[in-house]
């Protein structure tokens, strides 16, 4: 079981909102979502966790780049939501390096059989998804200035950690009105 909400800082406080991520496809689309929470550019919080297994935060401040933590990427990748969070960068992988070399070693004379070494590399389970890793990735000091620290976040359970969070935000009430 999923569970997504918002959490935009205010002058008034954290206002939570609930919000539905079935047509969310990548990070950029989240970030539009959380902007739209805050006609003030203020910092918005996006809060994902699936019930004992993973959670992540992704913060964006106004037009800045969103800055993402996730506690756990090999449980993160099994979910799709959690790939939303997972991006190249994150991981850090670098596509465009893959995309080149697969494609300078292609020999396209015409006579291909269809079956490439990468191909084969993933029959044996060795393929680059697997490469994520059962630890945090990200920016383990999103939180730091609004009073959860790295070594706190990192030992958050996913079973309780946003309302942890939430909590030391001062916004466990608002997040509980839309859990």
């Amino acid at each position: 079981m999923y569970f997504a909400a918002l959490l935009a800082r205010t002058e008034d406080g954290w206002e939570a909102s609930d919000t539905e991520l079935d047509d969310v496809e990548s990070l950029s689309d989240l970030a539009e979502l959380a902007r739209e929470a805050s006609p003030e550019d203020d910092t918005v919080l996006v809060l994902i966790e699936q019930e004992d297994a993973w959670f992540g935060v992704v913060r964006i401040d106004g037009e800045d780049d969103p800055r993402i933590y996730v506690s756990d990427a090999a449980a993160a990748a099994r979910s799709s939501y959690g790939e939303i969070l997972l991006t190249d960068e994150l991981l850090g992988r670098d596509p465009d390096d893959d995309d080149v070399a697969d494609l300078d070693s292609l020999d396209l004379d015409g006579t291909e059989d269809g079956d490439t070494e990468e191909e084969d590399d993933d029959e044996d389970g060795t393929s680059s998804a697997e490469a994520v890793p059962h630890s945090p990735v990200g920016d383990s000091q999103i939180l730091d200035d609004l009073g959860v620290g790295e070594k706190e976040l990192r030992l958050l359970d996913a079973d309780d950690a946003l309302s942890s969070i939430a909590e030391a935000l001062g916004a466990s009430e608002v997040l509980e009105t839309v859990r």
